[in-house]
């Protein structure tokens, strides 16, 4: 991977992730967004102004064409993540995806290859365990402050947050799948980044649509279409058993809606003390009794804005925080999910 001084950029797509990415660019003095491709004019007009983007194409294939551009940054719906990122690796560009790096681990692996062979830089924004409350929590980790982490529990759950019913999130041919994809994703990736081990053994798994399909627990989220039927028929809820390789196990529970708090949060279970946020605390036994303390935050392990993180990389000045292999590793553990939900049975991954 050759380093350069500074990098140009394209992002592909101009929802409310797309303008996220440019923002987050734009904030790393390394790097130039430069282009911009979007199907909508609408939505294409009114990021490229808002951000001062030079050019405006409505096919990206143009852009993959272009040698000076260095980045291309993916801000689409998840069911073009992989075919988009895989032209645009082939074209030898270096490529940021949001999350989830793909709808089936095949396509994930293919993507992994594929940067392989042309030595380029590969990240999915797992920006959840670039959070300063998840660096300090591996800290404590890695200290040791915990003993021997055996057992983990992990959620985010709204009481009214699906991503806007009728638009492609709640669409399996647009979306993949609903909940899992969209935010369970984000709590399974920073407990198994604090865990130290991404690879399972088995996953049990159950979804569940109870709100969705009645046009109950509406959000605001996004700037895409809304098809006025209002389609849905993905999850609106998960739960899994996580069997990780080590024999060490995760309890996932994600929700887009249900009648329970808003939460966000990740407990890990340790033999000799025990951690949760947010807030982040410490439990654990004292000569007086047994305690919570409240945890200050550690010096920063690398940058919170994941795009700047990738410029970093480019430069040579960091290591990449979400590896690509880890990737690849969570998207077969969200296949196994959907797996065991449909089937009604464990799924073995060894």
């Amino acid at each position: 991977m050759s380093k350069k001084t500074s990098y140009n950029v394209a992002v592909i797509g101009a929802g409310a992730i797309g303008h996220n990415h440019i923002e987050s660019f734009q904030k790393h003095a390394a790097a130039q967004v430069v282009a911009l491709a979007e199907v909508s004019a609408e939505r294409g007009r009114e990021a490229a102004d808002k951000f001062n983007i030079p050019e405006l194409v409505t096919d990206y294939k143009v852009l993959l064409a272009r040698d000076d551009i260095d980045v291309i940054s993916i801000a689409l719906p998840n069911y073009l993540h992989a075919p988009v990122a895989l032209e645009a690796l082939q074209s030898g560009k270096n490529v940021m995806i949001d999350k989830p790096i793909a709808t089936n681990a095949a396509d994930a692996a293919q993507l992994v290859e594929e940067s392989k062979k042309q030595g380029v830089l590969l990240m999915v924004g797992q920006n959840q365990r670039m959070t300063p409350i998840v660096q300090t929590a591996k800290q404590l980790v890695t200290q040791g402050r915990l003993g021997e982490v055996y057992h983990a529990k992990t959620a985010l759950q709204r009481r009214a947050g699906i991503p806007r019913i009728g638009s492609w999130f709640t669409q399996k041919q647009f979306a993949g799948g609903g909940s899992v994809y969209d935010i369970g994703v984000h709590a399974l990736d920073r407990c198994l980044y604090l865990m130290g081990e991404f690879e399972a053994a088995a996953v049990s798994g159950q979804t569940f649509a109870k709100f969705g399909p009645r046009g109950l627990g509406d959000g605001s989220w996004g700037k895409g279409e809304i098809d006025p039927n209002k389609p849905f028929d993905v999850d609106d809820m998960a739960i899994a058993l996580i069997k990780l390789k080590s024999g060490r196990t995760v309890l996932l529970e994600a929700s887009w809606a249900g009648h329970l708090d808003n939460y966000d949060g990740t407990q890990l279970f340790g033999t000799d003390a025990g951690l949760r946020f947010s807030p982040l605390q410490l439990l654990h036994d004292t000569p007086d009794g047994y305690k919570t303390d409240d945890v200050e935050m550690l010096p920063a392990l690398v940058d919170p804005n994941r795009m700047a993180h990738f410029i970093d990389c480019l430069l040579g000045e960091a290591e990449p925080f979400v590896k690509p292999e880890e990737s690849l590793a969570l998207q077969r553990i969200l296949d196994a999910i959907y797996e065991s939900s449909a089937t009604g049975k464990e799924v073995r991954l060894d």
